[in-house]
């Protein structure tokens, strides 16, 4: 099994989530709800897709999501999901080689690195290029980085 999927099964087991795999509406390929304690999940997901599901649902988990009547809040959730899920799943090592294999195809990226297109363009917004240098998850002062990556 995919180790790092296996690590979000642990986690998930952790906090006490059951997973119920069934038909959830056309719109979505699961849902969580963090009170309850219980997520469910559409049960004929491809493999890669999947994966990016059980670790996007992780991340509502780990944040405590709650569904919101707002939608820029829902937005929000959703975005921080996916980024969270991103760098779960993507080593800056793949992305910089699968960019540069597939000449920063997201499609062919995603394939590559065995997550969904979503996530790629998730990890993409978690970069930040100056001159010869990339910053992975830039924040406001000096030294404020998870990552530094100097390129040509």
């Amino acid at each position: 099994m995919d180790p790092k999927l296996l690590t979000a099964y642990e986690m998930l087991d952790a906090f006490g989530i059951e997973i119920e795999y069934c038909d959830v509406p056309s719109d979505r390929d699961a849902d969580t709800d963090v009170e309850a304690r219980h997520m469910r999940v559409q049960w004929d997901l491809r493999p890669r897709t999947h994966r990016c599901t059980i670790v996007h649902e992780l991340a509502h988990v780990v944040f405590g999501d709650v569904p919101s009547m707002f939608g820029p809040v829902n937005a929000k959730q959703e975005r921080r999901a996916d980024e969270w899920a991103a760098k779960f799943l993507i080593d800056l090592d793949d992305f910089r080689r699968a960019e540069e294999v597939c000449l920063g195809r997201t499609e062919s990226m995603a394939v590559a690195l065995f997550v969904t297109t979503d996530l790629v363009e998730a990890f993409r917004r978690l970069l930040f290029r100056v001159n010869s240098t990339v910053y992975v998850e830039p924040k406001m002062g000096a030294g404020q980085w998870a990552s530094r990556v100097r390129v040509s």
